[in-house]
């Protein structure tokens, strides 16, 4: 199977594809033109590679499922202790955008949105905490 092949297969663009097989997480076969041959084995990987990353799992959380995937032997509190901690990523994000979302509604909320010039939105992205964080500039 061809790599246009493997691309609507696997739900990924080829251009994915040929960076999986750059960074090891595939290896497809190469006919005697070069060309990459794509087995069915394969297009199950790169699936299986869409689907984590769709979940948010990096690129070396993936190398390691694909690991335990193989690995017949495995535990399976091996793959939960990985899905977990990737649990726990998620939980803070989410923690880290609620508390976003309630400085800008904060935000929001302050300002009249009338014809005034004055806006308390803008007074704090250029006085606020991120502002004061900053390095003074090169003297």
């Amino acid at each position: 199977m061809s790599i246009s092949d493997a691309a609507r297969a696997s739900g990924l663009p080829a251009k994915t594809i040929r960076y999986y097989e750059a960074i090891g997480l595939i290896r497809p076969a190469r006919n005697a033109n070069g060309y990459r041959s794509f087995s069915d084995a394969d297009i199950h990987r790169l699936a299986f590679l869409n689907r984590a990353r769709g979940l948010g799992f990096s690129i070396e959380d993936c190398r390691a499922l694909l690991g335990l995937y193989d690995d017949q032997d495995r535990a399976s509190e091996d793959v939960r202790r990985l899905a977990s901690a990737h649990l726990a990523r998620i939980d803070a994000r989410i923690a880290e955008l609620r508390a976003l979302r309630a400085t800008v509604a904060g935000l929001v909320h302050a300002c009249a949105g009338d014809g005034r010039p004055d806006c308390p939105i803008l007074d704090d992205l250029a006085d606020g905490p991120i502002r004061a964080r900053r390095m003074p500039p090169p003297t």
